[in-house]
């Protein structure tokens, strides 16, 4: 009976401590689709800040509320306090999973899922749909409709799954630096003039330094150097806007697609069953209310080098549970 007396003090305390053991710790990147409340509380909603995720914005997630998770906690720059919960029906996550082995010191070694085989996430933007809802940033300020990023896809980012897999080996100063406001200070990418000219027509984020975040984040752990991260990532690119997917979104822009024409694309593009490897991430146009295309994530798996097939590396991930997005508008260049 004294133990048991014991124990329920212990319990009690640490219930009035406020350590929630429920909380199951993971990894990953959740997607939001659509504005969701992002509280501080789940039950009592309590939301300081009356902060709310944006549809197609990427938040690193950190826990579940239990072992099948209701909610996640994310963190939201920006916000006080940063770690938010939100309801897993808001959104959807990349690559996650429960991270049971913390690396030492805080930093995310490398690693390779238990298949083996090295997993990526390879994520596509919109340029024009983004642009809507980051007007104020030097890349959307110089839109033009003689561009590449007006017809093509531009690149976002690839992503060494499991999504633990964060700044492998990075200092806590670059690591601190790693929000929008500060990506200038982070250390500059070393590419040779070839592939730097063409990172800055097929990203045009690196006008804010998206280049810098991507390496820093993620490039880290790709397990090469920043020139080879950089390359492999072009050489999908090139695959992609030199195919029946990128000829059905020049051909519709300003119309809406379905989710389910995207994936046929892939299909036709890559191969049957290339499409049930891709997610579709809409976004509200603030201004507007329309709902836009504004990402592609592609789940990829195998290594990747200078002779990767796009083809071989869709037909090689497990197929995606959801097609995401059912239905959005390609938006044209410019503001509308």
């Amino acid at each position: 009976m004294r133990v048991w007396a014991l124990w329920g003090s212990m319990a009690l305390a640490l219930a009035s401590a406020g350590v929630a053991h429920a909380d199951v710790k993971m990894s990953g990147t959740f997607v939001s689709d659509s504005a969701c409340p992002a509280t501080q509380a789940i039950k009592s909603g309590k939301n300081p800040g009356n902060i709310s995720t944006e549809a197609g914005k990427s938040y690193e997630l950190l826990a579940g509320n239990k072992d099948e998770p209701t909610h996640y906690l994310i963190q939201v720059p920006g916000a006080d306090p940063e770690r938010r919960w939100v309801k897993i029906n808001c959104g959807h996550v990349t690559g996650g999973s429960a991270q049971t082995t913390p690396a030492p010191s805080g930093q995310t070694k490398p690693s390779s899922p238990a298949s083996g085989k090295p997993e990526y996430v390879f994520a596509l933007s919109w340029q024009p749909a983004f642009c809507e809802t980051k007007a104020s940033k030097p890349e959307c300020k110089a839109q033009n409709p003689s561009e590449f990023d007006a017809s093509h896809f531009t690149l976002h980012g690839l992503w060494p799954q499991p999504n633990g897999n964060f700044y492998c080996q990075v200092s806590a100063s670059d690591k601190g630096n790693d929000n929008p406001s500060h990506w200038g200070d982070l250390p500059p990418v070393d590419l040779d003039a070839n592939t730097r000219a063409e990172l800055d027509q097929v990203m045009p984020g690196t006008a804010s330094k998206l280049e810098r975040h991507e390496w820093i984040k993620h490039g880290t752990c790709y397990g090469k150097s920043q020139q080879e991260y950089f390359s492999d990532a072009l050489n999908l690119m090139r695959a992609v806007n030199a195919s029946a997917v990128r000829d059905l979104f020049n051909k519709n822009i300003g119309k809406q697609l379905t989710s389910d024409q995207i994936r046929g694309a892939f299909n036709e593009a890559f191969g049957a069953g290339a499409g049930d490897r891709v997610r579709v991430s809409c976004l509200v146009d603030p201004s507007s209310g329309r709902r836009l295309i504004g990402e592609l994530t592609l789940g990829l798996s195998g290594p990747i080098g200078p002779d990767s097939k796009l083809a071989d590396l869709l037909m090689a991930s497990a197929p995606t549970a959801k097609a995401g997005c059912p239905k959005g508008t390609v938006d044209a260049i410019g503001f509308q």
